[in-house]
């Protein structure tokens, strides 16, 4: 699977099934959203949900949400309550490609191109949490390290980084 020259695009609604089974796969134990996660978080901020097509197969995405105020450990904002569409803080729910597309640099692409997507929407910082490993892979695209998470998200031990558009 030759993945050199995917779409990236919006999300569409058509997408959930192959989202929900991508999420199911390449997370560990029960850190996957549930389907009815994803299903709202397309429905909700379609704009902060990109998903990278390769041969018209998704791939991969990255979803989100907006807010005023970042709570990182907050579970609830996962189902976008307390998302503003307004906010100017973006918060990354999942960076995620398939295993059979892995190692073929897709999350690269696709961060990149989110993180100029939230620039053209006038955003000014973007947060997420990723485990230990991912780090390096932030640190990057120039997030910075904020602080080991308050969540224990999926049983994880979790990191809280940003970056400031």
């Amino acid at each position: 699977m030759n993945s050199s020259n995917p779409v990236i695009r919006n999300v569409l609604p058509a997408d959930l099934d192959r989202c929900f089974a991508i999420e199911t796969v390449a997370y560990e134990g029960d850190e996957a959203a549930t389907r009815e996660k994803i299903a709202t978080r397309i429905a909700t901020w379609p704009e902060g949900f990109i998903v990278a097509e390769v041969d018209g197969v998704v791939a991969g995405f990255i979803n989100s949400g907006a807010a005023f105020q970042v709570e990182m450990s907050d579970e609830a904002f996962k189902e976008l309550i307390g998302h503003d569409p307004a906010g100017p803080h973006v918060v990354i729910m999942s960076v995620v490609v398939h295993p059979d597309y892995q190692g073929q640099g897709l999350a690269k692409r696709l961060m990149g191109e989110f993180i100029e997507r939230m620039r053209a929407l006038g955003k000014t910082s973007i947060n997420l949490m990723c485990k230990e490993r991912h780090i390096p892979l932030y640190a990057w695209f120039g997030f910075v390290y904020v602080k080991p998470s308050a969540s224990d998200h999926g049983g994880m031990a979790w990191h809280e980084m940003v970056l400031d558009l």
